[in-house]
């Protein structure tokens, strides 16, 4: 079965294989975001103080960011790492793997927890709440500081299903989470009258469920892996195997976090409170768009790396082409939506007036090169699939980080809030282009490789 898979990455049309990889992928990653999404727009909507409310779990993001960096670290660290072990037939190694990323989750979400309920206030206070929005940044955080443990064993484990080859399963561990939290929201934060703090509950009890479904699964006779307490003590060496493979993605993440901290200052400083409020709904309706890029992202890894190892060219280079023409799809679609019907889609979170106002003209700006941001991501990743991980870690991080947070700190002291504004459309447009250099140059490297092997087949037969 394992060899037909296989086989099928080399043989089967190209638009058929992305639909069967990607599709799950993109549920999965639709599903991850809807946590977020759903919890802004109904807060977004809290009578009366709805603007201020959504301001204030905006300032919350980059703890949010945080806590899921860590949740990175271990989760995608573990699953590299059992890949490798089952590949090599070492179930037991695997478990033990899987035992010692139980014990580094609840070590490290403990920590994080005693952390935020001492130290909560203050770095709210450093990440640029107001006397507006601080009590609703403090009512949602500590309450999501309590559900940390929850979070992180289930965001951390549920990579290692994947790993053992039970996507599916990993899938419906993230459908229950959002689902429940979909329902719970409106239902605590409306009908119970508890507005931020609703929200909070309903996220922590969605990551309770998914933390049991979880570590259920992992205990039953569903499952290839144990979880079993012999296994759960530290490991020094299997430790710092997981720590080497997931610091890459807990960086990728970490300094996210200071783009949205960085991000915050400046908006307040150039627009007040609900310039965040603003980006808080900005930020969630490029999410939607951008998340099924992710997923086409994870579709065309295996089918990009498979055919450049059987230097099968040209069917790496249409993987790449049909990914980059359905991202493009999506994305254009998004521009147009932002462009045309911005009231629309900012009055999901919020219909004040001065709140619009702001994110009428913050989002047109904002996401303006959001066309050729679907070309970048896929060629980014296109060179992690083929092993290249130092040129996607730059081309990933010259969007998100080394052009960004320059931009931030310089254009709002020049221009104000329209400063802030730029800064995303220019970082975009920027390493699209030195993306596609690099792209280009690759790909004219791929096409001299294609005509040797044809000649060396010639010349054989």
């Amino acid at each position: 079965m394992q060899q037909d898979r296989q086989k099928s990455l080399g043989t089967e049309s190209i638009p058929k294989l992305l639909l069967k990889f990607s599709v799950p992928a993109i549920v999965g990653m639709m599903v991850n975001a809807l946590y977020n999404i759903v919890d802004r727009m109904y807060i977004g909507h809290i009578k009366d103080v709805g603007q201020y409310a959504i301001t204030g779990v905006g300032i919350t993001m980059p703890i949010m960011t945080i806590i899921m960096a860590f949740g990175m670290l271990v989760g995608i660290g573990t699953s590299a790492s059992i890949s490798i072990r089952l590949g090599q037939k070492k179930r037991d190694e695997a478990e033990n793997i899987l035992g010692n990323a139980f014990t580094l989750l609840l070590i490290l979400s403990v920590t994080i927890t005693v952390f935020g309920i001492i130290f909560g206030n203050s770095i709210l206070d450093l990440f640029g709440a107001s006397e507006n929005t601080v009590q609703y940044a403090k009512e949602y955080i500590n309450i999501i500081f309590f559900g940390t443990i929850f979070n992180m064993m289930s965001f951390g484990l549920n990579h290692s299903i994947r790993a053992e080859g039970n996507p599916k399963i990993a899938m419906y561990s993230m459908l229950i989470g959002a689902i429940m939290n979909t329902v719970l929201d409106p239902i605590f934060i409306f009908t119970f009258n508890l507005g931020v703090k609703g929200a909070a509950i309903a996220t922590v009890l969605s990551q309770v469920a998914t933390a049991i479904w979880v570590l259920k699964y992992f205990t039953s006779k569903n499952s290839v892996l144990k979880l079993k307490v012999a296994n759960m003590k530290l490991n020094k060496k299997l430790v710092l195997s997981i720590f080497a493979i997931g610091v890459s993605p807990f960086s990728m993440q970490l300094a996210a976090s200071v783009v949205q901290v960085i991000s915050n200052t400046a908006l307040r400083t150039h627009g007040g409170d609900l310039a965040i409020g603003a980006m808080t709904a900005i930020s969630s309706i490029a999410m939607i768009f951008l998340m099924p890029i992710f997923g086409i992202n994870q579709g065309c890894q295996p089918i990009i790396g498979f055919n450049y190892g059987a230097k099968q060219y040209k069917r790496v280079v249409d993987t790449v082409k049909y990914a980059v023409m359905a991202a493009t799809s999506i994305v254009v679609v998004g521009f147009l939506v932002v462009q045309f019907f911005p009231d629309a889609v900012i009055g999901l979170f919020n219909n004040d007036e001065e709140l619009l106002s702001i994110g009428r003209v913050g989002i047109r700006i904002y996401l303006a090169m959001l066309p050729v941001i679907g070309f970048q991501i896929i060629s980014a990743n296109y060179f992690q699939s083929i092993g290249k991980a130092k040129i996607s870690m730059l081309l990933s991080l010259l969007r998100q980080v080394i052009l960004l947070i320059p931009l931030l700190l310089i254009l709002p002291n020049i221009l104000g809030l329209t400063g802030v504004w730029l800064s995303g459309p220019i970082a975009d447009g920027l390493s699209s282009i030195i993306t596609a250099i690099l792209f280009y140059k690759e790909v004219r490297l791929l096409h001299l490789s294609h005509e040797e092997s044809f000649r060396e087949g010639l010349n054989n037969a």
